[in-house]
């Protein structure tokens, strides 16, 4: 049956049937979302869990969707898949406590930091704002490069339910006002990132490319993507927080 078709009689009937034709049809976007994040967090978890849990978002998202809205489904599910997987990873909580202190004291540190100066911070900036050498502050971002992924998916979750409010049919004026800021403030956070870390945010979320990918097309390691990914995370978060309170 052709999808379009398919998605008609759904919406018209919601028979079970159609709905598990539709899953079967939109499972390669669970598979997508879920190979990706399995690539950082595989040490933690298992790649079977995150596609089990993915297709409880994409359950969501068929159930929930409104051809209505203008905005396709491939993306509007990707982001509840993602949001699915996430919400798993939080609730299995398997990050040690002293990695999320550490986290919290570099997202304190680039904050205060680059509010002050109102530029991005350099490495040394940093590493003296937390009282260590850079060698130090390195290994710290490397410690917790795997922390920096969920919390940008953090930003993303806030964006998802931002453009979509699903208590009312209709966006409220508040909502789009502050829909808009948003975008605002995180496509302006991203463009002042410095050079490196602009093109790994934006190979990796936009481009959707693997650290293996960006990597081979940057001509760095792997381990070096994850750092730069991870201060870029850490910069977002604080110009947004820095912007937006």
């Amino acid at each position: 049956m052709d999808i379009s078709k398919l998605w008609d009689n759904y919406i018209r009937t919601r028979d079970i049937r159609l709905r598990e034709e539709l899953i079967i049809n939109y499972l390669y976007l669970v598979k997508f979302v879920a190979g990706r994040l399995y690539s950082n967090y595989r040490n933690h978890v298992e790649y079977d869990d995150l596609v089990s849990y993915g297709v409880f978002g994409l359950i969501d998202a068929i159930e929930k969707y409104d051809t209505d809205r203008g905005v396709k489904f491939d993306t509007y599910a990707q982001l509840r898949i993602r949001g699915a997987v996430i919400d798993y990873l939080r609730e299995i909580d398997w990050l040690p406590r002293s990695v999320r202190q550490k986290a919290k004291e570099i997202e304190k540190a680039y904050q205060e930091l680059e509010g002050e100066l109102g530029r991005s911070a350099t490495d040394e900036e940093v590493a003296s704002k937390l009282g260590v050498s850079v060698e130090e502050f390195q290994k710290k971002i490397q410690h917790v490069s795997t922390y920096s992924v969920v919390s940008l998916d953090d930003l993303l979750e806030q964006k998802r339910e931002l453009h979509s409010d699903e208590n009312n049919e209709e966006t409220s004026p508040g909502a789009a006002i502050e829909q808009e800021t948003m975008r605002t403030v995180l496509v302006e956070a991203i463009n002042s990132l410095p050079e490196k870390e602009y093109k790994v945010i934006t190979l990796y979320y936009y481009e959707e490319l693997t650290y293996k990918e960006i990597g081979k097309l940057l001509s760095i390691s792997e381990s070096r993507v994850s750092q730069l990914h991870t201060k870029a995370i850490f910069r977002l978060k604080s110009k947004i927080n820095n912007c937006l309170n």
